[in-house]
């Protein structure tokens, strides 16, 4: 399966500045903005990193499921009208894990409560799963430029 393209995507994937091949969003399943927001992404396989963690062993790597985290808080922030026009970066990770390996195949279950927001940034809480179990969770902070 390929990734969506820009017109497939739902409204809400589509708030998202990120393009393939760095879009870690398929489908968003809720979204309360600026509250919290609940989405999905499935490791295809075809993905072009893989081929390389590791040969043979294909692992979605811990640093996308936080970028993947990051991108589905990012939707819950780009939801809300007040920050319709503001583009979201990362600023830091605190309390990062990483539980279970992640495999092609596999339907990531993203979900993330924001903290904190403000006109400048804040930071939100992120899980991750697959069929309910935690795969990755880390405090993620964000800077809105």
């Amino acid at each position: 399966m390929s990734p969506p393209m820009a017109d497939d995507r739902s409204p809400l994937v589509a708030l998202l500045p990120h393009r393939a091949p760095f879009l870690f969003i398929d489908d968003v399943d809720e979204c309360e903005p600026a509250i919290s927001v609940r989405a999905r992404y499935r490791v295809t396989g075809e993905e072009p990193f893989l081929a390389g963690h590791f040969p043979g062993n294909p692992v979605f790597p811990g640093v996308l499921q936080l970028e993947a985290l990051a991108q589905a808080g990012a939707i819950a922030v780009l939801a809300d009208a007040r920050y319709a026009d503001k583009l979201p970066l990362f600023g830091g990770v605190e309390e990062a894990r990483f539980r279970r390996l992640v495999k092609p195949g596999d339907v990531l279950t993203l979900a993330v409560d924001i903290e904190r927001l403000s006109a400048r940034g804040g930071w939100g809480r992120g899980v991750a799963t697959v069929d309910g179990a935690e795969c990755c969770r880390a405090r993620l902070l964000f800077a809105l430029a």
